[in-house]
């Protein structure tokens, strides 16, 4: 079982404007910050539980890629909307994606460092 997962990124202050208001979208928000300025680390998630940790530090090889289940296919939406309008650049716009399962309903945006962020439904419509 996955308890957290931390995400190194280039400029703190760009990633927090971006994540602010694309996991808003899906009820996900920062319920914990540690340090200040550019050492901070934000810890997004739900119900006072942070899951998502977003730190500045030294970009890594590669990309990462990572899913946050979406209640329904309309917050799919929303998710993908809210991430493109905070400067995210697309990587699959929502819909299903039956090469997964019948009901796999996702949306991928890249976030500021190019990491594959996606909003995932897997409950039929």
């Amino acid at each position: 079982m996955l308890d957290h997962i931390e995400l190194a990124v280039a400029d703190i202050a760009r990633a927090r404007a971006f994540y602010d208001r694309a996991l808003a979208a899906i009820g996900v928000d920062v319920v914990m910050s540690v340090g200040s300025g550019a050492q901070i680390a934000l810890g997004y998630g739900s119900e006072g539980r942070p899951y998502f940790w977003v730190v500045q530090g030294p970009p890594l090889t590669g990309h990462l890629h990572v899913a946050f289940t979406a209640k329904d296919r309309a917050t799919v939406d929303a998710f993908h909307a809210a991430a493109m309008a905070a400067g995210g650049r697309d990587n699959g716009p929502p819909g299903l994606r039956p090469q997964y399962h019948a009901n796999y309903y996702g949306a991928f945006v890249f976030d500021p460092d190019g990491h594959n962020i996606e909003a995932v439904c897997h409950t039929p419509a």
